[in-house]
């Protein structure tokens, strides 16, 4: 090891970093730390032994070592300099990378219960899940996204009952309305559309005919609301997966037979059981109740039964709230006992967003009577402001969705600070272009300032935070990215003129090449929210 310095061990993941500290390098790898038991000697002196022979390309990087054991290394000022062509040639190409190695990938989504507006929550699915769906496409993913629509279950039920209830007292009749039913404007509003699709005449059907003829019509209604808040965001899909077409198609039958055929299915008490216990779960799982009713477990498993073995994704994202996370290990297991490796499906599981203003919480919304809809907040602060809000913070984190915030049309609203540093480049840029400025042919090796080298060292960073964002499924860290690469340009501008005027005239080299670092660092902006699914204005 090392050249016979140190003695044999077998490795540690090696990992190489980037430096938390600048003055001590770019890029840092903590390798001798994990190395100090194995070997028995002192950090310092494994990473004297090591970098003793690394070989780093010269133009590139110098090697060093920093207390307490760190191996650091530091690219060139000409290495960096001469990224920014890199990045203007690779345009929209660029921060792509080629973790999935074309591999199929689908994610989905949002996949609220068509019973009811989307409330904020769900609005955090989407731009979490859109933002994923974004990260993977760059990364190197076939991808595709998908809504499941929850047709099928006793949800829809309970919103056909409610409506139904409004609709006989809105002409009139007498109708208890449902004790677990769905409260809230919406349902009053879906009762008014019935009595001008059908005036009177649903009274005079049988109360169980009356029903399924109000929910067949209220749900595409309300995934038509849907459909609407979505496209507000700017989150679409290539498709809609009706629950209901899984029995159309037989798809339960397919699976339930699959499942019984690897042993892993009992019949007792009436209804049909998943032998969880077989595989070291504490208890069995229903899948078929006595009544015949299959359970939600049934149709998570035969979904994913679709995704993964009957359409062949390699890999499927689910995008969940935290309050499902007791599905996950038992639609994981399940999937082993159909014999399909568990670890292709990943999901991704988001905590609850509360909404603040005036520094108080505001706990009721105004249509839909319990809950603040997305489309109440798109209203009041825009798509752009709702994406990057919600992707901004870990999934894993319950977030504060901050509205006085979100409206601040100043640097204190972090896509505001973002979005004007993209516009400010553009700003430049333009004003270059009507004093005939041309960049065309720039001496790169002019940027050498600390301003300048930082925000290069920035600008290189965005393909290995995609990178780590596919990965880790964590999009979050795109928009701690995008503030920081909106604050290193800030910087440079408050520090570095770039054009020149008649009080202080400038290098013409040093235009041409200050004006390719904006042009470069307006690319990389773009490309970032572009991820998260921001706009990218030219001015504002």
């Amino acid at each position: 090891m090392a050249g016979g310095e140190l003695p044999s061990t077998s490795l540690p993941d090696v990992t190489i970093e980037s430096a938390a500290d600048a003055r001590f390098g770019d890029y840092a790898s903590a390798l001798p730390l994990k190395l100090r038991r194995a070997v028995n000697l002192e950090p310092l002196k494994i990473a004297e032994a090591i970098t003793g022979h690394v070989q780093v390309p010269g133009n590139a990087a110098s090697v060093s070592v920093a207390k307490p054991g760190f191996i650091n290394f530091t690219l060139t000022p000409e290495w960096l300099q001469d990224q920014a062509l890199a990045i203007l040639e690779q345009g929209e190409r660029y921060g792509s990378v080629d973790v999935g190695h074309g591999q199929s990938a689908l994610v989905e989504y949002v996949s609220a219960n068509p019973t009811g507006p989307l409330h904020l929550g769900a609005g955090r699915n989407a731009a979490i899940g859109d933002a994923l769906a974004n990260v993977l496409a760059h990364a190197g993913y076939r991808v595709s996204r998908e809504y499941y629509i929850n047709d099928a279950g006793t949800q829809t039920e309970r919103l056909s009952a409610s409506v139904l209830a409004r609709y006989r007292q809105a002409l009139g009749e007498p109708a208890e309305f449902p004790a677990d039913g769905y409260r809230g404007d919406y349902v009053a509003d879906l009762a008014a559309t019935m009595i001008e699709r059908h005036g009177r005449a649903l009274l005079e059907l049988p109360p169980e005919r009356a029903q399924e003829r109000v929910g067949a019509e209220a749900a595409p209604i309300i995934l038509d609301w849907i459909r609407q808040d979505l496209d507000r965001m700017n989150v679409r899909f290539g498709a809609w997966f009706s629950e209901q077409s899984l029995y159309e198609r037989g798809l339960d039958g397919q699976m339930l037979a699959a499942l019984r055929e690897r042993g892993f299915v009992t019949e007792r008490d009436g209804a049909v059981w998943f032998t969880a216990t077989d595989l070291g779960f504490e208890k069995d799982e229903v899948l078929i109740r006595s009544s015949g009713r299959p359970t939600y477990f049934f149709s998570d498993i035969a979904y994913h039964y679709d995704k993964l073995v009957v359409r062949g994704f390699a890999r499927a994202i689910d995008v969940w709230g935290a309050d499902h996370h007791g599905q996950v290990p038992r639609v994981k297991a399940a999937l082993q006992a159909l014999g399909t490796d568990p670890d292709r499906l990943s999901i991704v599981l988001y905590q609850l967003v509360s909404v603040i203003r005036d520094g108080e919480p505001v706990k009721m919304g105004k249509r839909a009577g319990t809950y603040i809809t997305l489309s109440e907040v798109l209203d009041e602060v825009g798509a752009d402001a709702v994406r990057f809000f919600l992707v901004a913070a870990s999934a894993n984190a319950a977030m504060k969705f901050d509205l006085d915030l979100a409206r601040k049309q100043s640097s204190d609203n972090p896509v505001h600070y973002v979005k004007y540093a993209h516009a400010r480049s553009a700003g430049v840029l333009l004003k270059a272009a009507d004093a005939g400025v041309d960049a065309a042919g720039a001496d790169m090796r002019q940027l050498i300032s600390e301003w300048e080298l930082a925000l290069l060292r920035k600008l290189i960073q965005l393909p290995e935070i995609v990178e780590g964002a596919a990965q880790s499924l964590a999009p979050h860290s795109l928009a701690y990215y995008a503030q920081e690469l909106a604050t290193a340009l800030h910087l440079f501008y408050d520090n570095c003129r770039v054009l020149p005027t008649e009080r202080e005239p400038l290098d013409p080299e040093l235009t041409r090449a200050r004006l390719r670092l904006i042009a470069a660092s307006k690319v990389v902006l773009a490309n970032t929210l572009g991820l998260i699914g921001v706009s990218a204005p030219e001015h504002m």
